[in-house]
Formats: C-alpha cells, sequence, structure tokens
C-alpha cells in the first residue's frame, strides 16, 4: 500500500479516536454531574475511588480533595505499568479521555436531571448513559482509563472479557461506600454499575468470535488479500454452484467480530461477486490470535 495513503489512514484514524474520546469524557461529565451526584451515588472505576476518597476526606475530615485531580492522580500510575503491555497510542488516548474527563468536571456545570428523588431514574439512564460513554472510547480504540487499562490488558492476555469480574470489584468497592454511607445509595450504585457493565458488555464485543464461510469463483486471488491482511488461518473446500454449475471454492475462517468488516472489504475487493455468510461461533478450539491493543 501507498506509504501516502497509509499516512492519511493513520491521520483519520487519529481524528475519529480523538472524537470519540472527547464525546466519551464530555458525556461521562454529564453523567457525573447530572445523575450520580445529585442521587448520592458511586460511579464504577477509578472514577468511583476518586469520588469514594472525596466523600471520606469531607465527611471525615472537612477538606474535601478535587475529584478531576484525583481521577488523573490515580489513572497515571496504572497507564504507566500497562503502557508496558498495551501500545502507546492506546495509552495516550486514553489517558488523554482521562484528562479532558477531568477539565470538563472543571469547566462545566450541568444540573441535575431527574433530582435526587428519582433514584430509580437516575440509576438507569445515568447507567446506560455511563456505560455508553465507556464503550464509545473503546469502539475508538482507546478506553477510559482505570479499570478499564486493566480489564482489556488481562482480557487481551486471556481472549475473552472479563467485564463481570470489574464488576465484582465495583460491588466490593460499594459494600465499602455502603458500610461508611449507608447502604441505600450503596444499594442504588450496585444497581447502577450493572446497568453500565451490562451496557459494555452488550456494545463492545472484541472477544465475540464469528464464523465466516465465503464462497468465490476466485480463491487465489481471495486467499491472497486475506493472508496479507490477517493473521487468522482458513481453509477451502472445492464445491460446484447448483445453479450455474461452476466450479466454486468454500472457504472458512474464524475472526473477531471487530474483524469482520474489515474482513468483508478486503475479500470483496478481490472478488466483488463473492458471497459471504457469518454466524457467531459459541465455542472455539484451538489456537486463535488475538490482535494486540492499538
Amino acid at each position: 500500500m501507498d506509504k501516502k495513503i497509509i499516512k492519511d489512514n493513520k491521520k483519520i484514524a487519529n481524528t475519529l479516536t480523538f472524537l470519540a474520546v472527547s464525546v466519551s469524557a464530555l458525556l461521562q461529565c454529564f453523567v457525573i454531574q447530572s445523575f450520580i451526584e445529585p442521587a448520592n451515588l458511586l460511579a464504577s472505576g477509578f472514577t468511583g475511588i476518586a469520588i469514594l476518597i472525596n466523600k471520606i476526606s469531607t465527611t471525615f475530615f472537612g477538606v474535601p480533595i478535587s475529584i478531576s485531580i484525583l481521577i488523573v492522580v490515580l489513572n497515571l500510575p496504572v497507564a504507566i505499568i500497562c503502557s508496558k503491555s498495551i501500545s502507546k497510542r492506546f495509552v495516550f488516548f486514553s489517558l488523554l479521555q482521562v484528562m479532558l474527563n477531568s477539565l470538563f468536571l472543571r469547566i462545566f456545570d450541568f444540573k441535575a436531571f431527574f433530582g435526587a428523588k428519582d433514584e430509580i431514574l437516575n440509576v438507569i439512564f445515568g447507567g446506560f448513559l455511563f456505560g455508553i460513554s465507556i464503550v464509545l472510547a473503546l469502539k475508538g480504540r482507546a478506553s477510559t482509563g482505570g479499570t478499564d487499562f486493566i480489564a482489556l490488558y488481562v482480557s487481551n492476555k486471556k481472549g475473552k472479557s472479563i467485564w463481570n469480574y470489574v464488576f465484582m470489584f465495583n460491588v466490593v468497592l460499594l459494600c465499602i461506600f455502603g458500610v461508611l454511607f449507608g447502604w441505600t445509595e450503596a444499594g442504588y450504585s450496585i444497581l447502577f454499575q450493572y446497568v453500565s457493565t451490562r451496557t459494555i458488555s452488550t456494545f463492545h464485543q472484541r472477544y465475540v468470535r464469528v464464523t465466516l464461510q465465503m464462497t468465490t469463483s476466485k480463491p487465489k486471488e481471495v486467499v491472497e488479500a486475506y493472508v496479507k491482511n490477517f493473521r487468522h488461518g482458513l481453509s477451502c473446500v472445492e464445491a460446484i454452484g447448483g445453479y450455474s454449475k461452476k466450479n466454486m471454492t468454500v472457504i472458512h475462517t474464524v475472526v473477531s467480530s471487530y474483524e469482520v468488516p474489515d474482513v468483508v472489504e478486503t475479500v470483496r475487493m478481490a472478488d466483488p461477486y463473492i458471497i459471504i455468510n457469518s454466524f457467531k461461533t459459541e465455542q472455539f478450539y484451538g489456537r486463535f490470535y488475538q490482535a494486540p491493543l492499538d
């Protein structure tokens, strides 16, 4: 591929990532100020830890500590550690999301959307939007830092989602919150975490595997294009078209769900008339290449 095209593609990718983390940070700021704080809820991950530290310092010592500053301070060490195993680009844009979120918390002052008494509405809508804010960053090939760094690092090593374990960590955090500040808010916060975690699991499916069954009359061109761009194995089976009676080849491969659009685009450039059938792979046994976080 031409170097200029590669450079232009990187610029486009970086621009899209910047937009994704910016919208993610703004949405997260909105949720914190309009849903979490009015209902006295606790957010997930390092944001939740920052809010908890602020509540403890304010309630027991009378000294409030800035949540925006705490978010940055808590994320930096984890980012440095994970940068050794996750690409510098991923870490940079994830930290940018954290910095923007911290900045927006200082700049904006969003009002309560439902009010403190509408706990269920705050939990449902706030939890969903908080999950979407994380998904936006993940879809933009970044994260919202903190436990996202850890979750994605471990997931990339293990090849499976661990968002349920993140939820368990958040429940432990909320139990501490409940002991110190009351179980009613803690209970609502646990429901908030559940809604946000389910939202992430629903819309971010990096570790779902998909089987592609491709029927083509140009197997050589399709295989060459596929092997050049992807690192998954594939198998070819000779077949005969039932209607055309022409010799055809059926190609089978298993890829991650997020790779499907790229695979389809690549093979259709090799054969515009290729027929592709995709379906979710429930169980997969054998070696499977998992692309690193980039």
